[in-house]
Order: structure tokens, then sequence, then C-alpha cells
């Protein structure tokens, strides 16, 4: 069976990416094998000059480059994350940030990097509070996965989102739910 890494970035309660997220993950999981990171369980720590010198030493905690393993053995990577601060949560970004490790999720041939990963499409997830559309320049979650993909090897980019959630009814922001879940649920026969 191919296998689907998923990264769970939805950190409060009641997140409205996490509903659709988990309509979208559970008709995945009746094609893949999952393995899930829930960051809301985690505390990866802040990559700084001790983690680098320690990186550049060969040290890097066992759990981590396991993880990155998962990761770059993927056949797909889904990532739900809400749009904070015009991007994602800090969460995901040092999650990025650990899993990015040499001759795991990428390598050199001393001109230029290259990625190792395998997964062939990566799903983003996620909504945003205000009307701000993906590609929008306000918008830099989707071009860092894109400039990510590229480092680590990584395939097509698609993107789920509802957009204006926190400027409409309870209604509307239900519908929005649902409409991008139908979404996800059509792109899942191809994904």
């Amino acid at each position: 069976m191919k296998k689907l890494f998923y990264v769970d970035a939805c950190l409060r309660e009641g997140s409205n990416t996490k509903k659709i997220a988990d309509a979208i993950f559970d008709e995945l999981s009746n094609k893949y094998e999952m393995e899930t990171v829930r960051l809301s369980d985690c505390s990866f720590p802040i990559v700084n000059n001790d983690i680098l010198n320690d990186r550049a030493n060969g040290i890097v905690p066992e759990e981590y480059v396991e993880m990155a393993k998962k990761l770059a053995a993927a056949d797909r990577l889904v990532i739900a994350a809400p749009f904070w601060d015009m991007s994602f949560p800090s969460a995901l970004k040092v999650f990025f940030e650990n899993m990015s490790l040499f001759n795991v999720t990428f390598a050199s041939n001393e001109k230029e990097c290259f990625g190792l990963c395998k997964a062939e499409k990566v799903l983003y997830i996620t909504t945003r509070g205000m009307n701000i559309s993906t590609g929008d320049d306000l918008e830099q979650a989707t071009p860092y996965i894109k400039a990510l993909s590229k480092l680590w090897g990584l395939g097509e980019l698609y993107v789920i989102s509802a957009q204006n959630m926190d400027y409409c009814t309870e209604e509307q922001r239900e519908e929005k739910i649902k409409n991008a879940i139908e979404e996800g649920l059509q792109l899942c026969k191809i994904y």
C-alpha cells in the first residue's frame, strides 16, 4: 500500500481547517497507509546555532531522522494549517526546519541542492479569516510550500481553501466548510 505523510498544524480546538482536513483524511485513509504528525502534540525546537553546529557534526536526534525518512519516503504529503499572520502557524515552519535534513529530505552536488523526497503530490488544506485568495500577495504560505517543495523534490501542489471565514454568518461558514470538503473529496479521486 502507498504511504501518505500527514502534517496536522491545526492548533486550536474547533479549527475550521481541521474540520475540512478530517473529512479529506478519512477518505484518503482508505487508499494510503497513513503517518500522522499532530504539531499540537509536539514541541520541535527552533533551529538555532547550537542545532546547526550539531548537524554539521552529524548529531541529529534519531527520532527526527526517522520522521524525516518517513516524510521523504511517502508517496503523498498532506499539510493542514490555518492562515496565521499572512502564512501558517510558526509551529509548522519549525517542523519543516527540523525535517529539512541533508541527505534525508535534500542533498547537494556542490553546485545546487536537489530533493530526495518521493511524494509526487502535495495537498495543502487551509482556511483564511480574511478575504485573501491563494496566490494573493498577502498570502505567503503557498509560496513557501512551493519553494520547500523545490528544495525537497516534492511534486505538484494542490490547495483546498476556504476564505473570509471571520466575516460571515455561522451558516455561511458551514457552507464554506462543506464546499471545501466537497472539493477535497473530488480531489481524493485523483490524489
